[in-house]
């Protein structure tokens, strides 16, 4: 195990982190209500250091109020956020890891708007309603676009003033910079529509921009879709962009200055290939009806969770053209934009088999992997690959309960299977991440 590969360091251009497994973006709802940071999700991330990953990359950070994907994440939208994003990253520099900061805009992609949202209509490439949830939304105009790029670049600019590690652009899976990338949801006439390269002029402004005020020796890398695959759930939706399409759009974010691009696919969220696995109708039917406001097809697809006879027109439209593959689903796609770029390619998609992420390692199909729901299940997942195990002995089941949990519960592993029939141990690891608490009576002066 002297020379594994997963555990050769990385080097970018401005950033080196220790092996090559890097914690997908994934959290729940752990903060406060106004977007302000709690010691629940520096105790989450802080698991995931202390299991050995090389870097994390946080879950998805609004730059915008009026930009989050759902209340209770932490945001990045004005200057008084930076010393909770201070404390974080060196919470997680204790384990010798890295931390990346996820800035995300929601566009017309709100699970939960909150109250700010409540009257106010979603920003996006658009005027056309979302397919899957039917999240309703506005073409943005240019004035408005001028704006966000703005707000993106001062989330660049205090992610490095509180002294992390880098930033990642969220540019896949439906949110904002996926509306206007996407030939499926991009209908503009004007310079950000048509062509790929007017379609990526939002992204590269951003990123032109981030790269005028913050520097060039702050690491910057962007999560794109290496397929869309927008016609997965309905056949009568258009596909969105191709591989082809996606390689165009990687060559120009390298030449404005990108660091790394990280691939995933489906330009909604959740999409049957992201995450890939089963869908736990049981346990949505518990959870969905949260976002019955927010979609004008929510009520709609929460009624055919929710009573059992119905349930199989679900299944049809979800599982018409499963994924034969679960464990590497993007590797092709990264596969194919890495030998067209120079710069570093992160590979996402239900890895934790060590031979596995060996072999595409040393294959040059990406630089390295980053991993989301198996890290859920075993926080120590790194550890154990760095004592010899092939796959942990109880490894994640790709159940997606922890997807449709994190909307409305804590997030976590919710397969009991995993902790043998016992569901309140179960959630004991799920309520984990509240301690330790600051006001614990440990710590309370005696």
């Amino acid at each position: 195990m002297e020379h594994d590969i997963i555990f050769e360091p990385l080097s970018f251009r401005n950033l080196v982190v220790k092996n090559r497994i890097f914690r997908s973006n994934i959290s729940g709802r752990f903060d406060n209500y106004d977007g302000s940071g709690t010691y629940a999700r520096i105790n989450w991330e802080e698991k995931f250091a202390r299991g050995g990953v090389g870097a994390i990359l946080s879950s998805f950070v609004p730059v915008s109020i009026h930009g989050r994907i759902m209340p209770n994440y932490a945001t990045i939208h004005s200057d008084d956020r930076v010393p909770f994003w201070r404390e974080l990253g060196r919470r997680i520099h204790e384990y010798d890891c890295k931390f990346i900061l996820q800035l995300s805009h929601s566009g017309h992609q709100q699970d939960i708007g909150g109250v700010e949202n409540l009257f106010r209509m979603p920003l996006s490439s658009t005027n056309r309603t979302e397919s899957l949830n039917g999240f309703l939304g506005r073409s943005m105009s240019r004035e408005e676009i001028r704006q966000t790029v703005h707000d993106f670049v001062q989330g660049a600019r205090r992610a490095r003033e509180a002294g992390l590690d880098g930033i990642e652009l969220h540019g896949a899976n439906g949110y904002l910079i996926t509306q206007f990338l996407s030939s499926a949801v991009n209908d503009r006439q004007d310079e950000y529509g048509g062509p790929v390269e007017n379609r990526a002029r939002f992204v590269l402004e951003i990123v032109r921009e981030i790269r005028r005020v913050v520097g060039s020796d702050f690491h910057l890398q962007v999560k794109m879709n290496g397929i869309d695959l927008g016609n997965k759930v309905f056949p009568w939706e258009p596909q969105g962009n191709t591989i082809e399409d996606s390689i165009k759009i990687a060559r120009l974010l390298e030449q404005a200055g990108v660091d790394a691009l990280h691939i995933s696919a489906g330009n909604s969220f959740p999409h049957p290939f992201n995450p890939p696995g089963t869908f736990p109708m049981d346990w949505a039917a518990k959870t969905y009806d949260i976002m019955v406001t927010s979609g004008i097809y929510v009520f709609q697809r929460y009624l055919l969770l929710r009573y059992r006879p119905l349930r199989p027109i679900f299944a049809f439209f979800w599982s018409r053209n499963p994924s034969p593959i679960i464990e590497g689903i993007n590797v092709e796609a990264a596969h194919e934009i890495k030998r067209h770029v120079a710069i570093p390619v992160l590979c996402t998609g239900g890895f934790q088999t060590a031979s596995f992420i060996r072999r595409i390692l040393a294959e040059g199909f990406c630089d390295a992997v980053s991993i989301a729901r198996s890290l859920v299940a075993n926080n120590d997942l790194v550890h154990m690959f760095r004592a010899g195990k092939n796959l942990p002995d109880k490894p994640c089941t790709y159940c997606n309960k922890c997807l449709v949990n994190a909307i409305k519960n804590p997030l976590g592993c919710y397969e009991v299977s995993r902790f043998d029939g016992d569901y309140e141990r179960m959630i004991g690891e799920v309520m984990s991440v509240f301690a330790p608490s600051p006001f614990s009576s440990s710590q309370q002066p005696s």
